[in-house]
């Protein structure tokens, strides 16, 4: 699985870097997807960097895009990195290395 789900501004959503968005996020940041990753973990990205995954993620999840530009507009721009930043780790952490696959129910006997 590659899909993190998180709090974001007023309730849990799901978070996707699909290759599409990938493909967008290096266009955006002109930076490979190798190169992004290391500097998100190494905190040598930019302001915007931060906000631009969680966007993806959202659309990347099926969230419509203009729904998701608000919602970053409200919640990620011009707040402190420390809000948006463990997210936008975790959103990338899914993509690289994947999530656990969520129970399928109860296996006891």
């Amino acid at each position: 699985m590659i899909t993190h789900t998180g709090f974001f501004g007023t309730a849990e959503h799901k978070f996707t870097l699909t290759d599409d968005m990938i493909t967008e996020l290096e266009r955006i940041t002109e930076s490979g997807i190798g190169a992004f990753y290391q500097r998100a973990v190494a905190m040598l990205f930019k302001a915007a960097d931060l906000a631009e995954v969680i966007r993806l993620g959202l659309i990347g999840a099926g969230m419509h895009p203009q729904e998701a530009m608000q919602l970053v507009d409200t919640y990620a721009r011009n707040r402190p990195m420390a809000e948006t930043y463990p997210l936008a780790l975790d959103i990338l952490d899914a993509r690289w290395n994947g999530t656990a696959a969520p129970a399928t129910g109860d296996t006891a006997a």
